[in-house]
């Protein structure tokens, strides 16, 4: 027994049972992001299945695209301003790399929404489109998928930089356009007048529970796995501590019980 007191074997056995509780909640953690997965798609679901509507009337006075809002169609009529006209690079659709170009829809209230016009194919290793379709001019009517800014960690990606960026994000280009953003933007489903057919379109959601499930499992068969480990060798050493001789007896005894061991036999 006094190997498993031994005060490494101790640590080993804490630093086991650590990991274990950590494979635990890293289980739970999957589990959790699977709930509000399935809660995202519920709200996505129910987002494409509703009807048009006017901008303002979805989203409200404070003008935030929200979870809630996400993927609801949305109807708003304003104009086109191509000076402030951003392009998007590094993007991908349906894994063929490519631009999507951003424009803000000047509306009568004074406030502007970002208009993903759509993607251009990046052509060759062009690192900027040739060609950029022009906006239609006067006053136009887009309707399309609301979606919320975009977000990239503490990268400056979604700030325009020389009418490029990486990200839609409102309020950054809010700040560098100078003007009264809409937090959010819209990806044309359809536009009076028409889109210019250069553009490609985007693929709709994906509605799925992805892989969080099995994540979970992976996590919690680790605990298993080490909690299992722990308890076939913690027997191991009990069982092997048995069978060795007790050093801790007094070297008369062992004599003793040697020699009654001899006339026995």
């Amino acid at each position: 027994m006094r190997r498993l007191m031994n005060p490494r074997w101790i640590a080993a056995a804490l630093v086991i049972l650590a990991l274990a509780g950590a494979c635990v909640e890293l289980g739970r953690w999957q589990l959790h992001r699977l709930d509000s997965r399935k809660s995202h798609n519920g709200i996505t679901r129910t987002n494409l299945a509703a009807p048009p509507a006017p901008l303002a009337e979805i989203v409200g006075p404070q003008r935030v695209v929200g979870e809630q809002h996400d993927w609801r169609t949305a109807v708003v009529t304003g104009r086109y301003d191509a000076s402030k006209q951003v392009v998007l690079r590094y993007r991908n659709v349906d894994d063929r790399p490519g631009f999507e170009i951003v424009t803000p829809l000047l509306l009568s209230d004074g406030t502007a929404v970002l208009v993903d016009r759509g993607f251009l194919p990046r052509q060759g290793a062009e690192l900027a489109p040739s060609n950029i379709p022009a906006v239609p001019s006067g006053e136009v009517t887009v309707t399309g998928r609301l979606r919320r800014s975009e977000r990239g960690g503490n990268t400056t990606g979604g700030t325009p930089s020389d009418g490029t960026a990486r990200l839609i994000n409102g309020p950054e280009f809010a700040k560098a356009l100078g003007l009264n953003l809409y937090d959010g933007y819209l990806t044309v489903e359809q536009q009076v007048p028409a889109n210019d057919p250069a553009f490609r379109g985007f693929p709709g959601p994906q509605i799925d529970n992805g892989p969080h499930f099995f994540y979970a499992l992976q996590w919690f068969f680790f605990a298993l796995m080490a909690l299992g480990g722990l308890i076939y060798f913690s027997r191991r050493d009990v069982t092997e501590a048995r069978s060795e001789p007790d050093d801790s007896l007094p070297s008369a005894t062992k004599s003793d019980e040697s020699q009654r061991s001899t006339a026995d036999s």
